[in-house]
């Protein structure tokens, strides 16, 4: 065979650096003096505010001579208001030399990351006008589906992503995904320019995480690396990197459920979300990953419960068109698993399924408050990138019925 006749032109964005390992937050005002001379810190009141790691991201900016400033609080998944309220704020002075350090889980690096692009590509404001209000339009504007199609056109602040959860991968995306209560969207910013400059992944971070954000964070990675392997715009290194980061997070997240001091197998999640955030950047999601975000607008459902309550009926509904690759899958993570594709896919759905019941999350739309006369709705409002990366295509009434019969 003709190995390389296989293989088609594709591109691949990630991060340029990653440090990764237990006790790396100490390298922060290192990794920071890289990219510039001050640091705005973008964070949750958990991640960051009141965190155990605090002290330890101050005294390793303050070693390396960094200054630094609190620019933005992240309180759930990020909003237009809340991206609009951080521009308004920002300092003007010194921007040439601002590196934006974004510590927490996805919705505080997504925050970050939206913050550290539209300090550039604002353009020309009148005098005066810094409002939140004149910065919602500008944010909405620069937002995939719902805006005017504005661009990010110009680079970016540098941004340095400090993950505390092990679950979205947003260190080695290229998105931001925010969203409108008032208009009820969930939409993204999008530009290969907006993947952070260095992600500095120290497992030990996620250790103060609970339960629940642990399982969630989990199943939330393990339904990307999934999803990244079978989509229809799958390429050739995500699915290597899905081979590698996904028998390692199936392996522990059952071990963090019963220990969640488990520091080996924190390190593995971490792993797998950044590998996650990789293969997702570079191929593409499916429909778990498209209701959740309409779960999320409908319910407010976190996205990691919305995740996981998705993912069984994907796998489903995607088991005979991906047979192949789940087979895969299920032969990676067991070496033993059956020769033959389908008695591999069958269990290989069975095992996430497992998976996905253990970690005690929602298992049916009505447990995330759902309302049945909303179920057209939701599957209408499902559709946008991650689902047209779906092995099957959907129309929205065969949508609902698969919807129906998770309710």
């Amino acid at each position: 065979m003709n190995v390389a006749a296989d293989l088609a032109r594709y591109d691949f964005a990630s991060t340029p650096l990653v440090r990764f390992g237990a006790g790396r937050i100490g390298e922060l005002g290192e990794l920071v003096a890289l990219h510039g001379r001050q640091a705005w810190l973008v964070g949750g009141g958990r991640s960051f505010v009141r965190s155990p790691a605090r002290q330890a991201i101050e005294n390793s900016l303050q070693a390396a001579g960094i200054p630094w400033r609190f620019v933005a609080e992240s309180a759930g998944e990020p909003t237009v208001e809340q991206v609009a309220t951080a521009l308004a704020s920002l300092p003007v002075e010194g921007r040439e030399s601002a590196v934006i350090v974004a510590v927490g889980g996805g919705t505080a690096i997504d925050l970050a990351k939206a913050v550290s692009a539209l300090a550039t590509n604002a353009g020309h404001l009148p005098s005066g006008a810094t409002s939140p209000e004149t910065f919602a339009a500008i944010v909405v504007d620069h937002l995939e589906g719902v805006g005017s199609g504005r661009t990010i056109s110009h680079r970016p602040l540098p941004l340095v992503a400090v993950p505390t959860t092990a679950g979205t991968g947003a260190e080695a995306t290229r998105n931001a995904v925010i969203s409108c209560p008032r208009r009820r969207f969930k939409k993204s910013m999008r530009s290969p320019m907006m993947v952070p400059r260095a992600a500095l992944v120290d497992p030990e971070l996620t250790l103060s995480c609970d339960l629940v954000t642990t399982a969630a964070s989990g199943i939330d990675s393990i339904t990307q690396l999934i999803e990244a392997f079978v989509c229809r715009f799958t390429q050739p290194l995500p699915r290597a990197l899905v081979l590698d980061a996904l028998p390692r997070a199936v392996e522990a997240l059952p071990r963090l459920l019963r220990d969640p001091t488990d520091l080996h197998a924190r390190a593995a999640m971490s792993h797998a979300a950044l590998l996650s955030g990789m293969a997702l950047a570079n191929s593409g999601l499916g429909m778990a990953h498209g209701v959740a975000a309409a779960l999320g607008v409908e319910c407010a459902t976190p996205h990691g419960v919305a995740c996981g309550l998705m993912l069984p009926v994907a796998l489903a509904v995607n088991a005979e068109a991906a047979r192949g690759d789940f087979a895969i899958l299920e032969r990676s993570i067991d070496p033993d698993a059956p020769t033959d594709d389908v008695s591999a896919a069958k269990a290989f759905v069975s095992r996430i399924t497992s998976l996905c019941a253990d970690a005690g999350l929602p298992r049916r739309l009505a447990d995330v408050g759902l309302d049945r006369s909303r179920l057209r709705w939701l599957a209408e409002n499902s559709g946008g990138t991650s689902m047209r990366g779906n092995p099957v295509d959907f129309s929205a009434a065969a949508l609902e019925a698969v919807l129906e019969q998770a309710y």
